[in-house]
């Protein structure tokens, strides 16, 4: 299994409002780099095409209320894999949150996808920054 994991970011948000954003699909396009089209969600599973990589769907597989979401591939993606969101409160308005990959990947695919999916849990985290601390 190969491990992807952002940088630790801390969001000036309490861990629920965190939660509730990433336990709806349906908010997770405003997440995404310019790389990803095709996006299609309901609030429970998406699917998606990475650009010049591959089609991918999800589901979430887990939740812990407002300390991790759990993502799980499904359908039509090349590989099987999960993604965790965790979250951890540091202070009544602040969250330390990460984003974690873990892909069952041949060593030719990891040698290509390795730089792309770094880049994507980077993003994804710096975007939920972004979108968390929009409304204040």
């Amino acid at each position: 299994m190969a491990e992807f994991k952002s940088n630790k970011v801390v969001i000036n948000a309490r861990p629920e409002k965190i939660f509730s954003f990433l336990a709806d699909f349906n908010n997770f396009e405003k997440l995404l780099p310019e790389q990803v089209t095709n996006w299609q969600s309901t609030d429970k599973n998406c699917s998606f095409t990475i650009k010049g990589m591959a089609d991918l769907a999800m589901h979430i597989a887990e939740k812990n209320e407002h300390s991790l979401i759990r993502y799980s591939s499904e359908g039509k993606s090349p590989f099987p894999f999960h993604m965790d969101s965790e979250f951890n409160e540091i202070s009544d308005d602040q969250t330390e949150t990460q984003v974690t990959i873990n892909a069952k990947l041949n060593p030719m695919l990891k040698m290509m996808a390795s730089r792309p999916l770094s880049n994507f849990v980077n993003i994804l985290a710096e975007k939920l920054k972004v979108e968390m601390e929009k409304e204040g």
